[in-house]
């Protein structure tokens, strides 16, 4: 039933989303705005908890709408509709601030993104809590918040101007603090607990192994699992492989499952030396999904490269398989290319804060105040 609310707009937007334990929560908003970019909504806001879409807005429907059948069923008009006038009011500001920001990178026309990451996570072992608050313009970082120090860290140097403004607002950052710490964990507590019989199943994976030719890297694709929180990789003679592996993002399918890929370069000769396999670990499962390299199960684009025949019906299904992978990493790339901006290995995972109304009780997690909507974005001036 959750895939009642899906749809493709709201799946290729999710990458670059760390790896969690079960026992860890999360609600993550992103808004991200585009110039520039024909047959794209101009903004778009996803909302997520541990990973899967819950609510989704853009500038064409211009009303946010639930992306979970848990969601439309506990949250009533008035919930939408105060979302709904939020996002308004913060596509406006969006919109501003990308004009705001071409000034500052002396900047014309052109493709241009300006996006903002929010979220908390919640330990429900522990009773740990974290708050992130990251933005990026034209896939680069911008500006974060450093909760713990409460300051702002301006990569950047047009962006040092923001930081000296919001790192004086005193006020301001005692307010994220209590945002990030309370307001937004006691939605996300909410949230883990009106779709709790959606967030706490496990789905396990289906695993193929695929090639696209005879010299290509052999991939590990797992898909249809639940949760996102998995770990694929690549063994030989029983131990864990780190040279000549490169690891995919976890993506979500429509039906609200997700997919992941690792990719291992071999030798022809390895694909019948049984020393390789590939290793699916699941949280939430004891056990893990172990498939053994061998030639006779790889699928390509050609055939098997084993003992199927090239006409069986296996080879056909394999040309499906890897078609539609590469499909989905196209159109992720084409989108999440210009939405999501790149991601440092050792930096600190972030999402940006939303400045919630003086109401807290009654907010959510991503509303914005719509007296300082304007001073809260990144490019204030």
């Amino acid at each position: 039933m959750e895939g009642t609310y899906m749809n493709m707009n709201v799946s290729v937007l999710l990458v670059n989303q760390d790896f969690c334990y079960a026992a860890t929560h999360s609600l993550k908003y992103f808004y991200t705005a585009t110039s520039g970019i024909p047959n794209f909504p101009e903004f778009v806001t996803v909302g997520l908890v541990d990973g899967l879409p819950i609510s989704y807005y853009d500038s064409n429907i211009r009303r946010e709408t639930p992306r979970q059948d848990w969601m439309a069923e506990t949250q009533g008009f008035e919930y939408w509709e105060r979302q709904t006038q939020e996002s308004i009011s913060a596509e406006h500001s969006f919109k501003a601030n990308i004009d705001i920001a071409k000034v500052r990178f002396n900047q014309s026309g052109g493709v241009h993104t300006l996006q903002r990451m929010l979220g908390c996570e919640w330990d429900e072992e522990t009773g740990a809590t974290d708050g992130y608050d990251q933005d990026g313009y034209d896939g680069e970082d911008f500006i974060s918040l450093d909760l713990k120090n409460l300051r702002w860290i301006a990569p950047v140097q047009q962006a040092f101007i923001t930081k000296q403004k919001w790192d004086y607002n005193k006020a301001q950052l005692e307010y994220l603090e209590n945002y990030y710490t309370h307001i937004c964990i006691d939605w996300l507590k909410k949230y883990v607990d009106y779709g709790k019989s959606t967030l706490k199943r496990t789905v396990p994976p289906s695993v193929s192994l695929l090639q696209k030719s005879p010299s290509s890297p052999v991939t590990c694709h797992a898909t249809g699992f639940y949760p996102r929180s998995v770990m694929v990789f690549w063994r030989r003679d029983g131990e864990q492989v780190y040279e000549d592996v490169e690891h995919g993002e976890v993506l979500h399918n429509e039906d609200g499952t997700f997919q992941n890929s690792v990719h291992l370069t071999v030798k022809p000769e390895d694909l019948d030396s049984r020393r390789y396999e590939c290793v699916v670990q699941l949280s939430g499962v004891q056990e893990d999904f172990v498939t053994r390299l061998e030639r006779s199960v790889v699928k390509t684009n050609h055939g098997n490269t084993g003992r199927t025949n090239p006409g069986a019906e296996g080879s056909g299904s394999s040309g499906l398989i890897i078609g539609a992978v590469v499909g989905v990493l196209l159109l992720v790339a084409i989108v999440c290319g210009v939405v999501i901006w790149k991601k440092k290995k050792d930096a600190k995972k972030g999402f940006a804060p939303a400045n919630t109304s003086d109401d807290g009780s009654n907010s959510s997690g991503n509303s914005y105040d719509t007296v300082n909507s304007q001073e809260a974005l990144i490019l204030s001036q």
